[in-house]
């Protein structure tokens, strides 16, 4: 490892003293890449964000690989996803990592979001950059759903059914965005076809937003844990050689976890019902999405009323938006507020539930728990985050300039 890592250097070096350097498009890889300054205390959390944009790029590959060979029609999706699996040298490793890849995509994003919640990292001056995170989140999840129902299996088919019957629900244009996302009056084979072109366009939507996100972080440079932002409070040292060796050892633990899911356990993250073809005459007992969406769904489900379910739903995720302008702080980090530091374990514990709960039939007890959950969702960003962290803010300054005196 030593000998990878000193070579790599070595001609690290020798590049960075060549002629190349002076090309203007390398000499913006290097600037916004190799020599990017980044705050010195800068800790392993940081290095989620490089992971989510390798992650996404595998996506990608794979996925234009899989297109070469699927057919979206609703008579020989199933089928063409079965011969991608049995007849195509290599199908079944690309059918694999593109479907494993989007839970790892999902499971390394949500530690990403985590760690900005905890650190503030959606405080000034990072607010813009804060909502164009959310933006590549909302994308992630439409073309997740929209993937999930390409390969056109029971739980897809009826998933599908099921989720977008929820616009209807919407005053006035609920029908109507309902039909046109159909393509007619049930989802048929206008449905796939409409969901197959959209899942190959947004992943290029979430190129441009991610490039934006890569900008606007650039812009404002990274946060720290300390959540300093005066001038000179953080020392910036060059991101290489420094801090790749970080992001290395976090890309080589990433890929073995994803490598152990591909080669030993393809369909742990999948539900059985999705390998049995889609029949519209025949309901599954118990509708479930992937495991990234139940959080969601159990907000959804939460909800007695179509309409308050939708809105829980979506809200939860725009919720996401309206944090940053609703709550400022000159401590950022939870780490320096203990009550804050307390409620955020309870948030995730409350969210882990909520992806327990979205997995079960919508029945007592889980209804009573699902919407004690929800409103402690609600509770947290809207009440919690900037009431209690204002609260803290007061107690510390207040025994600062007690010392002072």
């Amino acid at each position: 490892m030593y000998n990878i890592l000193h070579t790599t250097r070595g001609l690290f070096l020798i590049f960075m003293s060549s002629r190349l350097t002076q090309n203007p498009i390398i000499s913006i890889f290097i600037n916004h890449l190799a020599t990017y300054p980044s705050p010195i205390n800068l800790s392993y959390f940081w290095g989620f964000g490089s992971l989510a944009g390798l992650a996404y790029a595998t996506q990608v590959v794979s996925g234009i690989f899989l297109a070469m060979h699927y057919t979206p029609e609703i008579t020989l999706a199933f089928n063409s996803v079965e011969h991608i699996m049995r007849d195509v040298p290599g199908g079944v490793g690309l059918r694999y990592i593109h479907a494993n890849g989007a839970s790892m995509f999902f499971a390394v994003v949500y530690i990403h979001m985590a760690r900005g919640v905890y650190y503030g990292s959606y405080m000034y001056p990072r607010q813009e950059l804060w909502c164009s995170g959310v933006t590549i989140f909302l994308l992630m999840m439409a073309t997740a759903f929209l993937g999930y129902v390409l390969p056109w299996g029971q739980m897809s088919f009826w998933g599908a059914t099921v989720i977008t019957n929820f616009f209807t629900a919407i005053p006035l244009v609920g029908k109507a965005i309902t039909q046109w996302l159909w393509g007619g009056f049930s989802v048929d084979n206008a449905t796939l076809n409409r969901f197959y072109s959209l899942h190959y366009l947004l992943p290029f939507v979430l190129a441009a937003v991610i490039i934006m996100h890569f900008y606007l972080l650039h812009s404002v440079g990274s946060g720290n844990p300390l959540g300093l932002e005066a001038k000179g409070s953080t020392n910036k040292i060059s991101f290489y050689p420094y801090f790749y060796i970080k992001d290395l050892y976090g890309l080589l633990v990433f890929f073995l976890i994803f490598a152990f899911f591909v080669v030993y356990y393809p369909n742990f993250l999948g539900h059985s019902d999705n390998y049995i073809p889609a029949d519209p005459m025949v309901t599954p007992a118990h509708i479930v999405p992937e495991w990234y969406f139940l959080p969601f769904y159990a907000l959804l489900r939460a909800v007695p009323n179509k309409l308050g379910g939708v809105v829980a739903m979506f809200g939860a995720i725009l919720v996401l938006y309206v944090i940053p302008f609703i709550y400022q702080d000159n401590i950022k980090s939870c780490a320096f507020k203990p009550l804050s530091k307390i409620m955020f374990w309870y948030f995730v514990a409350v969210f882990l539930l909520l992806g327990w709960l979205g997995q079960n039939v919508a029945e007592e007890p889980y209804i009573t728990i699902g919407r004690i959950s929800e409103a402690f969702y609600f509770f947290y960003f809207l009440i919690s985050i900037p009431f209690l962290g204002a609260f803290e803010e007061r107690l510390v300054m207040s025994s600062v300039s007690k010392q002072k005196k």
